[in-house]
């Protein structure tokens, strides 16, 4: 409460009885418009967070679809080479034994 004092008469000094009703009109009011700003913030985060929450009962061990490249036939995959991190589209793969820095 001490403390409350000593800045009311440190404002009283600095601004003058003339200013401080002024000043301390606009400062409620800033406090009263960031008070309404952070309520109404907070109000749509939980609105947001309310729909995003997927119900649990929605999801009863339905399969999802496989992407096209697991379903392929274990047989084709194993014919396929293997891309390395060298390979670049529509370029010939080195011979094995030679490098790029020789």
């Amino acid at each position: 409460m001490t403390e409350l004092m000593v800045i009311l008469v440190i404002a009283l000094l600095v601004l003058g009885p003339k200013r401080l009703p002024g000043v301390a009109r606009s400062l409620g009011k800033g406090l009263a418009e960031f008070r309404r700003a952070s309520t109404e913030m907070r109000r749509e985060f939980l609105d947001v967070a309310e729909e995003a929450r997927i119900d649990p009962a929605s999801f009863e061990a339905e399969p999802e679809a496989e992407p096209a490249s697991e379903t392929a036939d274990p047989a084709e995959k194993a014919d396929a080479p293997e891309a390395s991190a060298d390979d670049t589209p529509g370029r010939e793969p080195e011979p094995a034994g030679k490098h790029r820095d020789d």
